[in-house]
This record gives structure tokens, C-alpha cells and sequence, in this order.
């Protein structure tokens, strides 16, 4: 591995470990209507987004809510000894892209088929911390009074 590649290579680890989020692949529901509960959601609390996911009647908010369950336990095993309920965590963003699309086939009539497209999606979920967001703008305004 060349050096150029390597300093990179350690660079993106140190900037994963201040990031915590969850992926999910290939989950098997169309983006649209993934895109739907993740616009729900997105920049909300933590603990807001959860309530929201439990009692929404769709589908897919039970899926996101596993992965949003995911994501804050990434965020407790990269931030052992603190509470959550002390952080104010919040969805900072999602993502959802289009997965594989499974092709199938449907009878018509008079000897014809239609052709049916399953979608997927892939989903990335990043949680944000208010109290590391509110530092950083102070220490830009104290750099820029300077």
C-alpha cells in the first residue's frame, strides 16, 4: 500500500469514529415509500424519532426503527460511560438509495406478460450530537471575534 493511500486510509478511520450510524442493504421495500417514514424523522430527537416509528401504521417504520435501534447502540459502544439521556443525540441525516431491483414475471392475458420490478433500498441513518454542534459554532464565532 503506497503512502498516499495509507494516510488516507487512516484519516477516514479517525473521522468513522466520530461519526455513529447504522446501514441497512438490500431492504425489501420501494425507496419512495422508505423515503416517506425517513422524512419523518430526519432531524428529530432521538427519543422523538423512536415514539414516531412505534406508532406509525407503515411498514417500513418498523424496519427503520431497528436500524435506528442499531445506530444508538453504534453510539454507546463508541461512547462507553456516557448516558445517552445526557447527550442530546438526533437524527442528523438519512439516506435512502435504490437497491436491487428483482425482475418477475406476471400472467396477462391472450398469451402476453408483465413484467412486475420488486424494488429494494439501501438505508444509511446518522445520528448527530447537539452538544458537539453547539461547540463547534462557538468556536468559530470566538475565532472570527479574533
Amino acid at each position: 500500500m503506497g503512502a498516499r493511500k495509507r494516510i488516507r486510509a487512516e484519516q477516514l478511520k479517525e473521522a468513522k469514529k466520530s461519526k455513529y450510524f447504522a446501514r441497512l442493504n438490500n431492504c425489501p421495500t420501494s425507496p419512495r415509500k422508505m423515503r416517506l417514514v425517513a422524512n419523518m424523522i430526519k432531524g428529530k430527537n432521538v427519543e422523538m424519532a423512536l415514539a414516531i416509528l412505534q406508532h406509525s401504521p407503515k411498514e417500513a417504520a418498523g424496519r427503520m426503527y431497528k436500524l435506528l435501534l442499531s445506530a444508538i447502540a453504534n453510539w454507546q459502544a463508541k461512547n462507553e460511560g456516557k448516558r445517552i439521556e445526557d447527550q442530546q443525540l438526533y437524527v442528523s441525516e438519512v439516506a435512502v438509495d435504490s437497491g436491487r431491483v428483482l425482475k418477475r414475471l406476471q400472467t396477462a392475458p391472450q398469451g402476453r406478460a408483465y413484467r412486475i420490478r420488486k424494488r429494494s433500498n439501501h438505508i444509511t441513518l446518522v445520528l448527530g450530537n447537539r452538544n458537539d454542534f453547539a461547540e463547534a459554532i462557538e468556536e468559530t464565532d470566538t475565532v472570527e471575534n479574533v
